[in-house]
Order: structure tokens, then C-alpha cells, then sequence
């Protein structure tokens, strides 16, 4: 089975740290076939690891980590892949991948264009 682990930095403030929450529920609803968690980086929880975790009771063999991040930055090419690493040691036989930065991407910016109501 397929899990999708969403991941931000986390934040101190509830709302921010929902949209994350709100995200992953737009996923679920994409991918109804994968079971689907979402972690925060610092600050909030669930770190990547007790995501991770969940995600492999929950029956997942194999997890991708989907960035929730805009560019390709010290995050998201250090500090994942480390933490990434450390909650799959945990779990011999499960593999997993991590997934690139959101932008830059022609949907990224369509977005922005229909947001500034452009």
C-alpha cells in the first residue's frame, strides 16, 4: 500500500499549521487508494517520524514524501532527507521516496495569477 506524507515547517500558530491538515485531506480525496498523514518539520506536531509511523501501521510498504515547500532550499535538500532517513531506519523493508519543491511551475503560477485575480 502506498502512503503520502505531506510535510511544511510547522508553525506556532494553529491556523497555519491546519492548512497542512486541510491539504492533506484534498489529497486523500485524490488518492483514495493511499493512506495519507501529514508532519511538520519544527514546532508542531507530529514530526516526520510519528507520521512515518503511522503510515506504516496504517499498512503502507512504501511512502512518498511530498514537500510542502516552495523551493528546492536548505529544508528540503538537508533536513528531510536526514529526518526522512531516520524515521525509515526504524522500519527495515519499508521504502520511501521524497518529492520536489512545488515551484517553479506553470500551475504554481496560474495559481498565483487566479489568487491576485489577475
Amino acid at each position: 500500500m502506498l502512503g503520502l506524507l505531506l510535510i511544511d515547517h510547522g508553525s506556532r500558530r494553529a491556523e497555519s499549521n491546519q492548512q497542512l491538515e486541510d491539504m492533506a485531506t484534498r489529497v486523500r480525496r485524490l488518492r483514495p487508494s493511499a493512506v495519507v498523514a501529514a508532519a511538520h518539520m519544527e514546532i508542531a506536531a507530529p514530526d516526520l517520524a510519528t507520521a512515518f509511523s503511522a503510515l506504516v501501521q496504517q499498512g503502507a510498504k512504501r511512502i512518498v514524501i511530498l514537500p510542502y515547500f516552495l523551493s528546492d532550499g536548505r529544508h528540503l535538500t538537508q533536513d528531510i532527507p536526514t529526518l526522512a532517513a531516520s524515521a525509515a531506519a526504524n522500519h527495515p523493508g519499508i521504502t520511501y521516496s521524497i518529492g520536489g519543491a512545488l515551484g517553479p511551475h506553470d500551475a504554481l503560477a496560474a495559481l498565483l495569477l487566479e489568487r491576485g485575480d489577475c
